[in-house]
């Protein structure tokens, strides 16, 4: 392990990270290839039980905001995502190696970061607006629809708690 490289998990705080494509090509260039990372990216959400605060997919990295996973390590998550997508793909080597990690314990940076990712892809010049960029988290918080990546937000907690309440509903018939 390199030194000088400390991670803070299991405190319960949401994690941004950052990793980029192998010498930072256009591994994800491609929107089919940016749509795989997305499918990955759920089936890995789905196994290893953390929460989609935020994301964006761009041509040579990726940005997430993430919860911590409820039994194993984040590391240990976003080596299995890692791995899983450049499985999938023909490029060799897909990723650079490690990725950034910055805990996120206020409500402050947590805004910060969320807004970082969503306008991303306008800094970059890919798109003129951030709702015009489809492998990001920004449709859902502008929308509440639910796209490929479920992402932890006040609309899933509402449909949460409106099932919960249909379904309660449903047993007093």
């Amino acid at each position: 392990m390199t030194q000088g490289l400390k991670r803070y998990q299991c405190t319960g705080d949401l994690h941004f990270i950052t990793f980029s494509c192998f010498r930072l090509n256009a591994h994800l260039a491609l929107a089919s290839a940016r749509t795989l990372f997305e499918e990955t990216m759920e089936q890995t959400r789905l196994r290893y039980q953390f929460c989609v605060i935020g994301y964006v997919v761009m041509p040579e990295h990726v940005h997430l905001l993430v919860s911590e996973p409820s039994e194993k390590l984040l590391s240990t998550a976003i080596h299995a995502l890692k791995l899983s997508m450049a499985k999938k793909s023909v490029q060799r080597p897909f990723w650079q190696a490690r990725y950034y990690d910055f805990n996120v314990f206020t409500e402050h940076k947590h805004i910060e970061k969320l807004r970082y990712i969503h306008r991303n892809p306008v800094r970059r010049g890919l798109v003129k607006q951030p709702e015009d960029w489809q492998w990001s988290s920004f449709r859902h918080y502008a929308t509440g629809k639910r796209g490929m990546v479920e992402i932890e937000s006040f609309w899933t907690a509402a449909l949460r708690e409106k099932t919960k309440a249909a379904t309660e509903s449903c047993k007093k018939l």
